[in-house]
């Protein structure tokens, strides 16, 4: 596959012609709706003619992913598994992302491993995680026998539309941490859809849905992409991309990262579910745009976690993604590397 580099970039004017093809003066102003969800923020903005009514479905839809697929909310249906409690009934969103993960786990040759959970808290990044130093290698090796997404299975019960979770390892530990946020915009957009919302943009933690136009700018969604060497507090991005029907998720580690107290090595969030290391590596940053955003979550924590010419060779065989992978090279320089179809996304200058 041909690689190009993105340049950078950026500001879109439309014409006259097209902002009057949409007459943006004669639609009202975008709905706006902001919450707290799942430890980080969520944002909808959308066009409708007549008010849209959220915020009780939106808690709704929270409420119904906190309790049973968050790791970080005690008696979870989630954590009932993890705990070994037996006969614990999941329903259809549950099967939904649990096969999805399957699908992502299949194509990325168990990069992207949903039961790395007992890896990921011994480096206290998890729920259960109170770790603040790299784990030893022994500690790892004992680790790395619970880890294996085909050691698990989604069965159905005798219960209508009511599922359990079989595993052939006792003590594995599932997380959909890594795709939580993707999926959660998945059902909301999706509640948007039930509604008849043509035209908006759900953003949770920075993962994102976009349907239909801004209408007030006449334009596609404008969205940017953090720079990964920009400082603490500051908002600067390498590139803005135009969206529509789209969505994205991206993953990063020059945010989520320690220290160890004992040798000053530094440590990062994305463990690798094959070796059991949480090591920086050349790839710094992905973008993963996909049809639905819980697998471009999913993906784009898989990006994070392989060697860049795994990426290189894995995106030969996924047509249907388009992504940008930021890495140093061998001289510390920051690069940027796409998919040959990413730069129809990209806002050019004119």
């Amino acid at each position: 596959m041909k690689y190009s580099f993105l340049i950078l970039i950026v500001l879109l004017f439309f014409s006259c012609k097209e902002k009057d093809s949409t007459e943006v003066a004669t639609f009202p102003e975008p709905q706006e709706f902001v919450g707290q969800a799942i430890g980080t923020t969520y944002s909808i903005k959308l066009f409708a003619e007549d008010e849209v009514t959220l915020k009780s479905d939106v808690d709704s839809i929270i409420d119904m992913f906190n309790n049973s697929m968050s790791t970080w909310v005690k008696g979870s249906l989630i954590n009932r598994i993890n705990a070994g409690e037996d006969s614990v009934l999941v329903g259809k969103p549950f099967k939904e992302v649990f096969e999805q993960a399957q699908q992502v786990y299949r194509k990325t040759d168990g990069y992207f491993d949903p039961t790395v959970g007992n890896l990921v808290n011994a480096y206290g990044f998890g729920a259960d995680g109170k770790q603040e130093r790299i784990p030893s290698q022994k500690k790892i090796d004992s680790l790395k026998k619970f880890v294996g997404f085909h050691k698990m299975n989604i069965v159905p019960s005798k219960v209508k539309d009511s599922f359990y979770i079989k595993s052939d390892q006792k003590g594995m530990y599932l997380e959909f941490n890594a795709i939580a946020k993707g999926t959660l915009v998945d059902y909301m957009a999706r509640l948007l859809d039930d509604k008849g919302v043509e035209n908006y943009l759900v953003e949770v933690g920075g993962e994102l849905v976009t349907k239909g136009m801004n209408l007030k700018r006449g334009t596609k969604w404008a969205v940017g992409i953090d720079d990964p060497n920009q400082k603490p507090g500051e908002r600067v991005y390498i590139t803005v991309l135009e969206l529509s029907n789209n969505a994205m998720a991206g993953s990063g580690n020059y945010r989520k990262f320690k220290i160890d107290p004992d040798s000053g090595q530094e440590f990062v969030h994305t463990v690798n579910p094959l070796t059991g290391k949480a090591q920086p590596s050349e790839v710094i940053g992905v973008n993963v745009i996909a049809k639905n955003c819980t697998l471009a979550d999913g993906f784009a924590t898989a990006f994070m976690a392989m060697p860049l010419e795994k990426s290189r060779m894995l995106l030969k065989n996924l047509p249907d993604l388009d992504v940008v992978i930021m890495y140093t090279d061998k001289n510390g320089m920051l690069k940027f590397e796409t998919t040959p179809d990413f730069e129809k996304f990209v806002k050019q200058a004119g």
